[in-house]
């Protein structure tokens, strides 16, 4: 009995190591996982970009900002000229944090007065907000201490800090847009790309190929419903992020649902790319976890600061739609910006459904060749 049962356990073995796809799932999705939480998983902060507002325009001045760059926590994006400017670099993104130094900086600073630097964050993701704003207080403190030789100075310098967007820094103003980029993608991408493997696994495709419909019409027929349920459960996440947690939409609302439908089509024709290149239900469901799900969480900068990760996982994460489209959400939502300055995100979103429609076509005329 136990010869025989050996021998079964050597033939399931062999029949383990020859299966590439359930190799894949013992050593590669392990090994990934390890990978990236790793390096994605983390709250702190590398060469996040900060502007600065320096009213002083001293030597000592000068030296505090070059003490907050040395740390490598922070990057100078720009030095501003007036306070006109500093919403500008929060609506178009390149910014996360402003720090305004108030006149008579380093004369102050020598006369042993107290000083007050202001630190205006955007707060529409408030732990990243939160967590800036302890770094540059480390940083004005150890720029203190580096001034004094360490020794208790008998001057302050103090930190005002402004949270624009979100003043109440409450969590679901960055839950509430990442979780509709999750749930689109989820709906027109996964379940689109299982139905359509569905098919070709059973059977019925085969069979619905030889109807009187054109085969971009039965496509489009397969996943019209998905975009249809998509609209309505976008909708349903918006009034309740709005109606329970306050969550306001301060640009425009038609903005919004039509970037909202320009994603939907994205999501849509990579779920239809994936169903080409899948022949079963199995293939399309890893497919769809190994190359959305777990990348759209980690890398897509709605759980992790990109800033922080490692370069490599950073290209990733730009080409990942729901990277964009929270970053639309936003924009749209909390900072009430209008279509000029998301006009990149639009073209990114653009060109990326344009790529994956041309290569669902080649690679379902190549199948039906």
């Amino acid at each position: 009995m136990f010869k025989v049962f050996k021998a079964f356990v050597r033939k399931e073995f062999y029949h383990i190591l020859r299966d590439k796809r359930t190799l894949l799932i013992l050593f590669g999705m392990p090994v990934a996982q390890v990978l990236i939480f790793g390096f994605a998983v983390t709250n702190e902060f590398n060469n996040t970009k900060i502007d600065v507002l320096d009213y002083a325009k001293d030597t000592t001045s000068e030296q505090l900002i070059n003490h907050m760059q040395s740390s490598g926590n922070f990057v100078l994006n720009a030095m501003l000229t007036s306070e006109q400017e500093m919403e500008d670099g929060f609506k178009a993104g390149t910014s996360k944090i402003i720090v305004v130094i108030p006149e008579n900086f380093g004369e102050d600073f020598y006369a042993n007065q107290t000083l007050t630097i202001q630190v205006i964050t955007d707060g529409s993701d408030p732990n990243n907000a939160n967590t800036l704003v302890q770094y540059v207080t480390q940083m004005v403190n150890s720029f203190k201490k580096e001034k004094t030789a360490g020794e208790a100075p008998p001057f302050q310098i103090q930190t005002e800090t402004r949270m624009l967007y979100n003043p109440q820094l409450a969590s679901a103003y960055n839950f509430v847009p990442g979780t509709v980029a999750l749930i689109l993608l989820i709906i027109c991408a996964m379940l689109t790309s299982l139905t359509i493997a569905k098919e070709k696994e059973t059977g019925t495709m085969e069979v619905l190929l030889v109807s009187p419909l054109p085969p971009f019409m039965i496509i489009l027929g397969k996943v019209t419903p998905y975009a249809i349920l998509s609209f309505g459960i976008a909708l349903l996440v918006l009034l309740i992020g709005n109606v329970v947690f306050s969550v306001p939409v301060m640009g425009s609302f038609g903005l919004l649902m039509l970037m909202c439908l320009l994603y939907v089509i994205t999501a849509l024709s990579l779920g239809t790319l994936i169903s080409t290149k899948s022949d079963t239900q199995q293939k399309a469901m890893m497919t769809s976890l190994m190359s959305l799900m777990m990348p759209s969480m980690l890398l897509s900068g709605f759980l992790f600061p990109m800033s922080s990760m490692p370069l490599i996982l950073q290209y990733i994460g730009h080409i990942i739609p729901a990277k964009y489209f929270i970053d639309i959400l936003k924009g749209v939502m909390l900072r009430g910006v209008g279509a000029d300055f998301i006009i990149l995100e639009i073209g990114v979103l653009m060109l990326m459904t344009v790529v994956l429609l041309f290569f669902t076509w080649r690679s379902f005329k190549i199948r039906l060749e």
